[in-house]
């Protein structure tokens, strides 16, 4: 396109409206994409209503040519990203960027090349992306998948970006997959067999959660994801003021019967949390709760219908991750969740990821009861 191209840092409150607004234009046309809560992404991007920023630094930019917004881009640096070993993915002098959206190539590359020279200037020497903002956020391009939507929390992207990334020098650095299944459909008998060798098994209890003690049990599932991924590619823990927003933003779609906690002679060893796919009731309002959104919303909040249930986050302590019982847990949490997701919400079909391409374990839980992968997303390097 004719016209010169500029590159700006985002300053202002009306700048993050036109970062947050922009993909509603891009992406108009494609079925496929659900508009998020345009409240919601701003209060992302705000240091003082996102606990990320307790740990990390962010500089927007947006891409403007003949006065027209045409792409943005965030560059990032998690401090505690830093601290981690290199060999899972992060380390130090690893800066990041995402949110990037953008008309064409020539706009993309520009934002790349800002992006690359404001973590530069901060003393990064190696980058990862797209990863928005936080990895616990939507890390990863989604390079497969492009013909349904996403489910809650998952990222969608032009097909055009992957060639883009890769040609601005960029390498793959980890796949994470999302597998589907038929939930309504009993699992094989041979995870049928395993469960209920656990349901004879005194050691073992799985009980729902209790939403009336949130904290508490949020503080329980936490101990055990920030133990059981730590070895994890991409790993960063989880702080009290992200888990305190998490609540916050989540709090409305938890339900006890989805949520899972797993214990062994009394202590909690496992969890599992599924959430009901909030992005089909968001996919009909457009990014905004007015006028008659949110009482749509809240209705839809009350007794929720859905055809997809996601399982975002799963983990066993490291202790048991080798043995069998480690499965075996697994498979008992996703089959009475299961079970509940069809009688009570009417769900037919569930999503299971992100995980990880060298995660065998959890990959091979889900090819056991059947799934496919669905989506596929990638995670980029570059050194700087």
């Amino acid at each position: 396109m004719a016209g010169s191209l500029t590159i700006r840092p985002v300053q202002t409150k009306r700048d993050r409206k036109t970062f947050v607004d922009l993909p509603f234009r891009l992406y108009r046309d494609d079925p496929n994409w659900v508009p998020p809560l345009k409240s919601e992404a701003l209060s992302l991007l705000a240091p003082e209503k996102n606990g990320w920023y307790s740990h990390a630094k962010a500089q927007l930019f947006l891409a403007e040519r003949n006065g027209r917004t045409v792409g943005r881009i965030s560059a990032h640096i998690d401090t505690l990203a830093l601290e981690m070993p290199t060999a899972q993915g992060f380390g130090p002098g690893t800066g990041q960027w995402g949110l990037m959206e953008a008309e064409d190539a020539g706009v993309f590359t520009a934002l790349l090349a800002a992006a690359e020279q404001w973590l530069r200037d901060q003393g990064m020497t190696r980058v990862l992306g797209p990863i928005s903002q936080s990895i616990w956020e939507e890390p990863g391009l989604l390079i497969e998948g492009y013909d349904h939507p996403p489910t809650i929390m998952m990222g969608h992207a032009k097909r055009e970006y992957r060639g883009w990334i890769e040609g601005a020098g960029y390498q793959p650095a980890k796949q994470m997959m999302c597998y589907e299944l038929d939930i309504t459909q009993d699992f094989p008998p041979i995870v049928q067999r395993i469960i209920k060798s656990g349901e004879k098994n005194a050691r073992i209890t799985v009980r729902m959660v209790d939403k009336s003690r949130f904290d508490e049990e949020a503080a329980i599932i936490l101990s055990i994801l920030n133990d059981a991924w730590s070895d994890n590619w991409g790993f960063v823990p989880l702080t009290p003021p992200e888990i305190r927003d998490v609540g916050v933003k989540l709090k409305p779609i938890v339900f006890n019967d989805l949520i899972r906690i797993a214990e062994l002679d009394g202590k909690p060893v496992a969890f599992m949390i599924t959430l009901p796919d909030l992005n089909e009731p968001l996919a009909k309002l457009n990014g905004s709760l007015l006028p008659f959104g949110w009482a749509k919303l809240l209705l839809w909040l009350r007794r929720p219908k859905v055809r997809t249930m996601r399982v975002p986050l799963m983990g066993v302590v490291k202790e048991l991750q080798s043995s069998r019982l480690a499965s075996q847990l697994a498979f008992m949490m996703i089959e009475y969740i299961r079970r509940a997701s069809i009688t009570r919400y009417g769900a037919t079909r569930g999503e299971i990821g992100w995980i990880l391409d060298d995660n065998q374990g959890m990959r091979s839980i889900a090819e056991t009861i059947d799934s496919r992968v669905n989506k596929v997303y990638q995670v980029y390097e570059k050194a700087l």
